[in-house]
Parts: C-alpha cells; structure tokens; sequence
C-alpha cells in the first residue's frame, strides 16, 4: 500500500470515549496507511481540545466542514448512536468513504438508508462489527471450516453487558433509554450475532424475550441514581441457515459467574471460547480463549492463533480489533477487495436485531427475511 489515508474522526473527546480509546490508538498503529488528519466534535472548543491532546493537525469548525474538506478521504464516525445517520449521510453525500461504528444506524430503517446512500455514491461504507476481525473468532471460522467438529449440532452463547448493571458511566447513560437506539440488545447482541454468524453462517429464524429487571440505576462518578428504561436481559432461540440451533442468552451487568461462554458442539467435536479479560467481557473488545476436543478425547486443550505482533495494545485493549477493521478497509481501498464488514452486513445484522425484536412484541416465532 503506497498511500496514506487522510482520515477525519467525527466524535473524539480530549478524556474519554470510544473515538479516544479504541480509534485514535488504533490508528496509530496504522500509520503507514492511515493518517489522521483532522477532527470534528459538538463545538469547535472541543474538536480543538482533542486535537491539541492527540496531536491532529486539524479542528474542523463541525460537521460539514470535515466531510467537505479536500484534505479528508475517510470519515470515521465513533459519536453516540442516535446521531450515526445525520453524520454518516453528510460523509455519504460528500463522496468520502466511512468507517461507521455498530449499530449502523437507530434500527433497520436508517440502516438500509444509508446502505442505499453509500451504494449510489460508490464509497466503500465500513461498518465497526470488530468481532468478525478478532484474531481469536477468525481461528474459530478456520477451525469450523477445516471439519474439526464436523457437522455443527448446536451453540450456546452467553455473554453479559456491562453498561446494563447496576451502575453506568455519565458517557453511557444515554443508553439506559431504550429510544436511543443503543440497547444491549442492539449493541451487545449485534457484535455477539455478527461472530457466530461469521463462524456459523447466517440466522434465519428467532424467537427472542428482552426483558427488564432493574428499575434504576447509578452514575459511576456521582453516585446520582437515574431511571433505567431499557431491558437488561435478553433470550433469543434461533435457527441458523445450516438447520443448528442457536440458543443466545444476554445479562445486564457483570454477573459473579460466567461472563462469556460460546459452544459450539458437533458430531466430531467441540469448541469452548471465553473472555480472557474479566472486566470487558465482550466478544468485540476481549482477548479470547479458544478450546477445543474431538470426541474421542477427554476434556479441552486450548488452540493458539498464529501469533502476530503487527497490533501490540497492552493497556487498550478496546483498540485491538477497531485496528484489525481499518486495516481490512485500507486493503480495500488500496486494492477494491471486500474484506471489511460493509453497510449491507450490516442490514443484514439489524434484520436479525429487528426480527428479535419483532418476536418479542408479538410472541412468535419470526422469519428473517
């Protein structure tokens, strides 16, 4: 790759947040191909704060002015869920290309908008489902694809969300109203679909149960109690494409137990993965541990990745897999490859969303188109 792409992030803080801890490391650890080359936030007060922290040459006044800019090829959107589409679609109509972070959109509707958008305007529109790019789940698609447990019989996944506990940060409290759009279910549940379905294949059938079981919950920093207006446990039985089933279980918080645990069982033998990292738990962010047993043996033993040190995030880890996802994007865009999640996965991952979340209002069984 002979080229650097300029990039602009919308959605940096100069303290915290998902653009300062995972996009801005993870870019740094692409600098041969990615250059960041400006920022746009809320005002310009704190664009400029965030660019004299991380040294980005340039503040842009808001929005608009980022995406128009000559100086810019890439928009990276990392700003809460609900405003996704209002800068995606600004990026869109400028011509530049975009790494949206998941959800892609608040719900199917803006996500097969902007699919569409990005299709008539010809720019390679990635969309941040970083679970598909971990080391550690590509080892599990080889394993699966290679006939270690034969045909695939069943999976379980259990898995946990954080934000949804007994407390939350100021940053993530936003989330703890369902009308967002950021929802355990959307955001924990969409980055937990996205890597079976990359293992496993796609789901075609559901029948989910988002429930809610605490009534409040606490700000970290003050110890303030706000009301919590989203569900905190979600139960989804599903059928995948090859005719397994599919059981998916989601907890709000951080429970003493299990944290993170994916099955997959077959007629040959079996696979065991968890989250290396207690405190974030997710399949997206943690380092995982994958086992694996044929039938014939007694217990697991556990199965190493080829090792690569081209990403070495000791202390952030939450930009490990965000740099996996830029650097397929700068393979596609240095050589018209399709590597990264794009917009229309990502439809096809708010399908599967919104088809839970169909069957819980109506307590049926769904189809996914």
């Amino acid at each position: 790759m002979s080229r650097r792409f300029r990039v602009g992030i919308v959605g940096v803080s100069a303290q915290r947040g998902w653009g300062t801890a995972a996009h801005i490391p993870a870019l740094r650890a692409l600098s041969d191909v990615f250059e960041t080359a400006g920022v746009a936030n809320t005002s310009l007060a704190s664009a400029k704060a965030a660019a004299a922290a991380f040294g980005i040459p340039r503040a842009f006044e808001n929005v608009e002015e980022l995406v128009n800019s000559a100086d810019i090829d890439v928009v990276a959107v990392a700003v809460k869920v609900p405003h996704h589409r209002e800068v995606v679609t600004a990026a869109l109509k400028a011509g530049k290309h975009v790494y949206c972070e998941w959800p892609l959109g608040h719900g199917l509707a803006d996500a097969t908008e902007l699919a569409e958008l990005a299709k008539r305007h010809k720019v390679r529109a990635v969309v941040g489902t970083q679970a598909t790019a971990s080391p550690e789940v590509e080892l599990v698609r080889e394993i699966v694809a290679d006939g270690y447990v034969g045909d695939v019989l069943s999976s379980t996944y259990l898995g946990s969300g954080p934000t949804w506990g007994d407390q939350v940060t100021r940053g993530d409290s936003y989330a703890m109203d369902s009308r967002t759009g950021a929802t355990m279910l959307s955001i924990i549940g969409g980055h937990a679909l996205a890597a079976v379905q990359s293992v496993l294949g796609p789901v075609v059938e559901v029948q989910g149960k988002v429930s809610q079981r605490r009534k409040t919950v606490r700000i970290a920093e003050t110890g303030d109690t706000i009301p919590m207006q989203t569900h905190d446990h979600v139960m989804v039985n599903a059928i995948l494409k090859s005719g397994a089933p599919l059981s998916l279980e989601l907890r709000g918080g951080l429970p003493r137990g299990t944290r993170l645990l994916w099955e997959i069982n077959g007629t040959l033998g079996d696979l065991r993965i968890t989250a290396t990292n207690d405190n974030v738990p997710v399949i997206n962010i943690s380092p995982l541990r994958v086992e694996a047993g044929r039938k014939d043996e007694q217990g697991y033993h556990r199965v190493e990745e080829a090792k690569s040190h081209e990403f070495e995030f000791v202390d952030t880890i939450l930009a490990r897999n965000v740099a996996a996802i830029y650097r397929q994007m700068a393979q596609d865009l240095a050589q018209g490859t399709h590597v990264a999640p794009d917009f229309d996965d990502a439809v096809a991952l708010h399908k599967v969303i919104d088809a839970i979340e169909r069957s819980d209002q109506i307590g049926k069984r769904v189809r996914i188109d």
